[in-house]
């Protein structure tokens, strides 16, 4: 697998597209699949994007035939368009049939594929950081965090797992060599597929567009992976996906937290099928998001 390098166009954009929460069951109402993917496929054509990211629950894996099969139908929908792409996992993704560590060979097996396995000796599978180098691709420009957020946390505690410490130490490593390799701060973006408890924060703070149409489902510990971005100062904003029926967007001391828009029509939730679509800016310390829904509109 030869990574080729991610790079700004000469007018300085980079767009990225955040696909999430498909959730294709490869057999089971396979309609509704196929109108996912169709669904991808035309944003795609419409956004032209630099990368998409898959933040996790590709496939529900405990209700799929072939999680493998399934799996690799999804990520084929950026190999198709010929666009690099990048995978976080979520919780349904590995609960039945296939491991983590089995879809991230799969993943070797595509050269268009950024994402790697990331260190062993921490928690999870896929936590790795991809550098976006300026127009003439001779310097780095900016960073993207990626962070496998876990499946369940154990039985006595419940609920949903949390980014582990030695993941949130891993990130303030790989921000502190960043900054050294740079000569200061680079912008960065961070994404995962469980919200952190942050999120319920910054929706109670008020300065937030979007909908939320459900409980924010995210772990019951905070284990500080807000407060680490905090202090390395390079996140500018973290996105996440798993609750179906929020979308918003707010800014909690300087930090923006966004949803995704769920992708998959093989799953619960209200809201009009979609993705969100981010375009940084090389150079500048900002970005413009929006999301692109199934009726072609953007919000």
């Amino acid at each position: 697998m030869n990574k080729q390098r991610l790079s700004f166009h000469a007018d300085g954009t980079f767009k990225i597209v955040q696909f999430t929460d498909i959730h294709l069951k490869d057999g089971i109402e396979p309609e509704r699949d196929a109108r996912t993917l169709a669904l991808m496929e035309r944003i795609l054509i419409t956004e032209q994007p630099d990368l998409v990211v898959f933040s996790g629950d590709l496939v529900y894996s405990e209700e799929t035939v072939d999680p493998k099969a399934a799996f690799r139908r999804v990520i084929e929908v950026a190999v198709q368009a010929g666009t690099p792409f990048a995978v976080i996992y979520g919780n349904h993704d590995t609960e039945k049939g296939v491991t983590r560590e089995e879809l991230q060979a799969i993943l070797t097996e595509y050269e268009l594929c950024m994402a790697e396995a990331g260190p062993g000796e921490i928690h999870g599978t896929g936590n790795y950081v991809l550098p976006l180098f300026n127009h003439t691709a001779d310097r780095e420009s900016a960073a993207l965090y990626f962070v496998d957020s876990g499946e369940y946390a154990p039985a006595a505690i419940g609920g949903y797992a949390w980014i582990h410490s030695d993941q949130v130490a891993w990130y303030s490593q790989e921000s502190a060599k960043n900054k050294e390799r740079n000569g200061g701060v680079l912008p960065a973006l961070a994404f995962m597929h469980i919200p952190i408890p942050e999120y319920q924060e910054v929706w109670q703070s008020g300065s937030v567009a979007g909908r939320k149409g459900e409980m924010v489902c995210c772990s019951k510990v905070n284990s500080g992976w807000f407060a680490a971005m905090l202090e390395a100062g390079d996140v500018m904003a973290a996105f996440a996906g798993h609750d179906h029926d929020n979308d918003y967007i707010g800014v909690l001391h300087g930090i923006t937290l966004a949803y995704g828009r769920v992708t998959g029509h093989n799953t619960y939730g209200s809201l009009q099928r979609g993705a969100r679509v981010i375009q940084l800016k090389e150079g500048e310390r900002r970005f413009e998001t929006w999301i692109r829904q199934e009726d072609g509109s953007v919000i």
